[in-house]
């Protein structure tokens, strides 16, 4: 059967290494991945030659577009050898067929070398670090596993990327600690040198597994009683942060520095596509592959009920055109309670991620969002200033115009 190219680029991030890790951060998602694979042996979450050639193969295939990427997360990523990765970029020149492959890789930072660096400058990938701000707040939760802190290694590997040229962004999670004090963060990002920045809002909930798993399931409803994690960030403290910031970039950052999230609330404002899955309408065209070549829905989602398949014997295509995942990116949607359905911003936030919709409204209906009324605070506090942005815009002038409209005395 001939199946319709999908109406946005299927993408499928890779876990090489699995969960596996050098660090133990608190708050990770991810780590306790490792016990859905606890039966492998000695080589678990190391991903071999085939699985490695089977993905590549197929995910280029896969693709409607004439440009690829590739993306290479963790766990660490940085856990296998060079010469893994050289490895994929032969495989990748193999099967291009004329397509153009990028690459791109999220590392903790702290394996970071010269030899490294080298590499990366040399075949054009774009490094994302993940740090969570000055040492304060980075060493907070961002630890090895014997409780070392890891921000000095970071910096380190932040000044190896510089010193070869990598072209290298920042993600930063936003916990209970470090929410408290969003212009010591951004400050700190521009400090460092980076100008494209993305926040993680850290919501997690606990429930225990009888394979030692402890975070509960993106559909374990309210009424299962899990208890909300305590690095979680609290609604009140995530409006104080990204309103606070929004302060701060509006007045004398726009075209300087580059906030993901304002930079999809103004792709919103201008009815375009976010370029981030949690405030589109739907999802499912991004999904995430184990290092056996296990293709679950989404990176958080990564529970044995929502597992497609295994590219040994499924197509990625299949996997991701299926009707199962069709569902699970229409669900967005189809779930959202009323209260969403007659927000002003529901064109700009969709209900956020399905992650976090494990609130119930005032009316008893699920699937309320647990950060909503940080986002309806949002939304309320930058509206004036989108419309500005998206008026300039629309008269082919630079959103940057929105700095004039401040009293010098307000650039310091």
């Amino acid at each position: 059967m001939t199946l319709a190219p999908f109406a946005s680029p299927l993408y499928v991030m890779a876990k090489p290494v699995g969960s596996l890790c050098n660090l133990s951060c608190d708050y990770c998602y991810y780590l306790e991945k490792g016990n859905l694979y606890t039966a492998e042996g000695r080589n678990r979450y190391l991903m071999n030659d085939a699985t490695l050639e089977q993905f590549i193969r197929q995910y280029i295939q896969s693709q409607t577009q004439p440009e690829v990427l590739f993306t290479w997360h963790g766990g660490e990523p940085l856990m296998r050898p060079l010469s893994f990765y050289q490895r994929a970029l032969a495989l990748q020149r193999q099967y291009a067929d004329g397509r153009i492959i990028d690459n791109c890789l999220q590392t903790n930072g702290t394996l970071l070398t010269d030899e490294w660096c080298r590499f990366f400058r040399e075949n054009n990938w774009l490094v994302g670090i993940s740090i969570d701000g000055p040492q304060e707040f980075h060493d907070e939760y961002r630890r090895s596993r014997g409780g070392q802190p890891s921000f000095q290694k970071v910096m380190k590997g932040i000044a190896l990327l510089q010193k070869h040229g990598v072209e290298w962004n920042a993600m930063g999670v936003v916990n209970d600690f470090n929410a408290d004090h969003p212009l010591e963060v951004y400050h700190f990002y521009k400090e460092i040198g980076t100008r494209y920045i993305q926040f993680a809002p850290i919501v997690e909930r606990i429930q225990r597994h009888t394979d030692g798993r402890h975070l509960a399931a993106p559909h374990t409803t309210i009424n299962s009683n899990p208890s909300l994690a305590p690095f979680s960030v609290t609604p009140q403290q995530y409006a104080h942060f990204i309103c606070t910031l929004f302060d701060e970039w509006v007045r004398h950052d726009v075209g300087e520095i580059f906030v993901q999230l304002f930079d999809a609330t103004l792709a919103r404002w201008m009815g375009v596509q976010p370029g981030v899955c949690y405030m589109a309408e739907s999802c499912g065209h991004a999904a995430v592959m184990e290092h056996n070549g296990d293709i679950y829905s989404c990176d958080h989602f990564v529970f044995p009920e929502y597992l497609l398949g295994n590219i040994h014997h499924d197509s990625i295509t299949g996997m991701m055109y299926s009707q199962r995942q069709r569902d699970f990116g229409r669900a967005k949607l189809e779930q959202l309670p009323t209260q969403c359905r007659t927000c002003p911003w529901l064109f700009a936030c969709n209900g956020g991620c399905p992650k976090d919709r494990f609130q119930i409204t005032a009316d008893g209906e699920h699937h309320l969002n647990y950060l909503c009324s940080a986002y309806r605070r949002y939304f309320e506090h930058v509206a004036p200033y989108m419309d500005f942005m998206k008026n300039e815009l629309q008269h082919q002038r630079p959103p940057a115009n929105i700095m004039n409209q401040f009293p010098k005395s307000e650039h310091l």
